[in-house]
């Protein structure tokens, strides 16, 4: 094994760049062996490796030891055969045709005529990096990424092949679509193809069939037996969130769970719950429910007004206005209304005892990219909730966790360099943080698209495409357009533009909060506060 180089990623992340696909598949063999102390996750690519770890110290200690580790080789792999039928009928397929200089049925054939084979998972659970027997088709992403890319999409980008296993964000040329299911959670293994695999495409024919697409599964009914809350109106993308599925980077799945942990930290510590919970996350605070049974309820994140009104048969009580980030009780028959009224994106509301809900990869997180747990919140639908035994006493009331903006009305999020800062420079990184930018409407769970206030996009120093590579929560990955995009709680677990700087961990629950129209500055720093005791020996 020969490590070429070592960066961090954020602060709390090693990227460990290696010589081969051999070595890579190596180190990850040692490290789900015999992980590091610290170590959180593993996230292989086609020349890199990420090792996710809890803190700087175990980052920087990851980063000593990976060097001294004796590997050797990954022995040869061979897999199973997969043929995946393809209608190429694809967007781009005149343009891919156009970069490699062939006729559309020429690129048909050199996709066809070819054995893939399967290097890495990522991006999404389903996802498979196809490397082919030869370099006729390697095409650069789009310039701009497509924020919805229809599922069963067949695509090319940078030497790879690859199949969208549900509508997602994409920058890569689309060819044509499949019915094949990449991802399917009744088999007993979900991804239809693992690493090693080899994969044949063959061409058919349009199909005149209703594809099921990334639909979410069917809910259960909504009359449940141990119900105490009823949705009234789950307002805009009411969604299940806990602290996410972490440790399954390699299948494609990233970590997901409440885009603002410190709000839904505090929410569930505010009831007695812990922190683990599962909560209802919130867009901008509007949403009402009743309950069924006596509940003990807090709402923290998005200010909100809060507004209890009894049964309408109730002469006996009267409405009233509990606080916010303070616990509060919810009476049989009475209903809560929440309505936006201040600073903040997403609302979190908590029940003590936390909701009873499937899990999905050890988690009751929505993750809106991958597609993976609970569906949004539906008028009508009844939550159960756990019980309440042996809970701490509910909390007292707390400060708000909303960040303030600075004198100018900026809100400042702190970033550390790269670990992709060399290809822009010194002057790439300093116009990043001397230059206000904007959040742009386009934004969402999965990333903030950010806009240039004053200053300009982002120039490259570096030509070519960079192969795709673990990314972490933070990461500021800035594709052609120069415009960065900002990776929050459901970002794809692997990406293929360069992270010029990470956003510190401690700040990503301000990015989590702020609305589209609200100009932020980025702060350059060495090490967060949290973070600067030294590490141990």
């Amino acid at each position: 094994m020969s490590v070429q180089h070592i960066r961090l990623a954020g602060t709390r992340s090693v990227l460990v760049e290696l010589e081969d696909l051999d070595s890579v598949l190596a180190l990850n063999a040692a490290l789900e062996a015999s992980p590091l102390p610290g170590q959180l996750d593993v996230l292989t690519a086609a020349r890199t490796v990420l090792i996710k770890t809890d803190s700087r110290c175990a980052a920087k200690r990851a980063a000593a030891l990976v060097p001294l580790l004796d590997l050797g080789v990954a022995g040869a792999q061979v897999g199973k055969l997969i043929t995946v039928e393809v209608t190429y009928n694809g967007t781009d397929l005149a343009k891919v045709a156009e970069l490699t200089g062939q006729s559309v049925e020429a690129v048909i054939a050199a996709h066809t005529s070819q054995t893939w084979t399967a290097a890495f998972g990522g991006f999404v659970p389903g996802f498979a990096y196809l490397l082919g027997e030869n370099s006729v088709l390697n095409v650069p992403r789009r310039s701009s990424p497509r924020t919805a890319v229809p599922p069963g999409s067949v695509a090319l980008a940078g030497g790879y092949s690859a199949v969208y296993p549900r509508q997602s964000p994409g920058g890569w040329q689309l060819l044509g679509h499949t019915e094949t299911a990449m991802w399917d959670l009744d088999r007993e293994h979900p991804a239809l193809i693992h690493p090693q695999d080899r994969v044949r495409f063959v061409p058919v024919t349009e199909r005149t069939s209703i594809r099921p697409g990334a639909s979410a599964p069917a809910r259960t009914s909504s009359t449940r037996t141990g119900a105490r809350l009823q949705v009234l109106d789950p307002g805009l993308q009411s969604l299940f969130q806990d602290l996410g599925r972490p440790g399954q980077g390699n299948l494609g799945v990233t970590v997901s769970g409440a885009a603002d942990t410190a709000s839904s930290r505090q929410a569930n510590r505010l009831v007695g719950n812990r922190s683990q919970a599962a909560v209802i996350e919130n867009l901008t605070g509007s949403m009402q429910l009743r309950a069924l049974q006596d509940v003990v309820l807090a709402v923290t994140g998005a200010e909100a007004d809060l507004r209890v009104t009894p049964a309408e048969n109730d002469d006996l009580r009267t409405e009233r206005s509990p606080a916010m980030n303070t616990p509060f009780a919810l009476l049989s028959g009475e209903t809560l209304a929440l309505t936006p009224s201040g600073r903040g994106l997403r609302s979190y509301l908590a029940v003590r005892g936390g909701f009873t809900v499937d899990k999905v990869l050890d988690s009751a997180s929505s993750d809106t990219l991958s597609g993976l747990g609970p569906p949004p919140l539906a008028a009508g639908q009844q939550l159960t909730v756990g019980p309440d035994l042996n809970l701490p006493a509910v909390g007292l009331p707390e400060p708000s966790t909303l960040p303030h903006t600075d004198d100018a009305g900026d809100y400042l999020l702190r970033v550390v360099p790269g670990p992709r800062d060399d290809w822009f420079g010194s002057p790439g990184l300093q116009q990043l943080v001397s230059q206000r930018w904007s959040i742009s409407a386009e934004s969402n769970r999965v990333g903030v698209r950010l806009l240039s206030d004053t200053g300009g996009a982002l120039s490259r120093i570096r030509s070519g495409e960079l192969a795709s590579e673990g990314v972490v929560p933070g990461a500021l990955q800035v594709p052609p357009s120069g415009l960065p995009v900002l990776f929050l709680a459901d970002h794809p677990v692997t990406g293929g533009y360069p992270v010029i700087a990470t956003v510190v961990a401690e700040d990503l629950s301000t990015a989590a909060q702020l609305p589209p129209g609200t100009t932020i500055r980025f702060v350059l720093v060495d090490t967060p506060p949290s973070e600067t005791k030294d590490c141990p020996a």
